[in-house]
């Protein structure tokens, strides 16, 4: 492959540490198809951007489910995991708000966590973010976000990814997905205490501990 489509060494990593947490493997392919999966999907993206510093590489749904991929996050060597009630992960989808390239690897930049909102509620946050010309994280781009940076979330911070919601016959499901530290309780189970963990809030409810993750608006190529 010419030098010109060579990704950006930041990018490269990115790419290096997915590899190494299986990604390929979940994906069906071998670590060369995944290594040449990205250059043939992020060079260009990464060649029409100005900092690559600041960018994110996102595993999208069609490569990997967000459930499988949940299971690749760590915390102090526990696994993350989906809660039991929320077998239907995969139906919640961008919104108008979070628009996703249609390709199995993309780039996201200028990640925040939204630390400056925790305690409101995800439907005051997205209107904020709105303001703000911010675009609020998928579910899929948060998990993303933390296997290349998995020290973001942290015990009183962490954050929502109000970029992902359930349609339903009358409109959105009144759930919100989030990304928190497991206390160990309930159906979580004791040796899940400290994992990583992908669940749920009600989009009229606020924590004090959850902030509303967002990044700069996708351009399109």
């Amino acid at each position: 492959m010419p030098e010109s489509t060579q990704l950006d060494h930041s990018i490269a990593q990115q790419i290096r540490r997915l590899s190494e947490r299986g990604i390929a493997e979940l994906a069906g392919l071998t670590g060369h198809e995944f290594r040449m999966l990205a250059k043939d999907t992020l060079a260009s993206a990464a060649e029409a951007s100005s900092d690559e510093r600041t960018a994110t590489v996102v595993v999208h749904p069609s490569l990997v489910p967000a459930a499988s991929l949940a299971a690749l996050l760590e915390r102090d060597g526990k696994p993350g995991f989906v809660v039991e009630d929320m077998t239907d992960l995969e139906e919640f989808r961008p919104i108008g708000d979070a628009p996703v390239p249609d390709q199995p690897l993309y780039l996201v930049h200028d990640i925040d966590r939204g630390d400056d909102m925790q305690n409101w509620s995800p439907d005051e946050a997205l209107a904020e973010l709105r303001t703000r010309g911010r675009r609020p994280l998928t579910v899929t781009e948060g998990i993303s976000w933390l296997l290349q940076h998995p020290d973001r979330l942290e015990p009183g911070s962490c954050f929502m990814t109000i970029g992902s919601r359930r349609r339903t016959a009358r409109g959105s499901d009144a759930r919100t997905p989030a990304i928190w530290i497991s206390g160990g309780t309930g159906r979580d189970g004791r040796e899940r205490r400290g994992a990583p963990k992908v669940g749920w809030c009600w989009a009229r409810n606020r924590h004090t501990w959850l902030g509303f993750a967002s990044a700069a608006p996708i351009v399109s190529d």
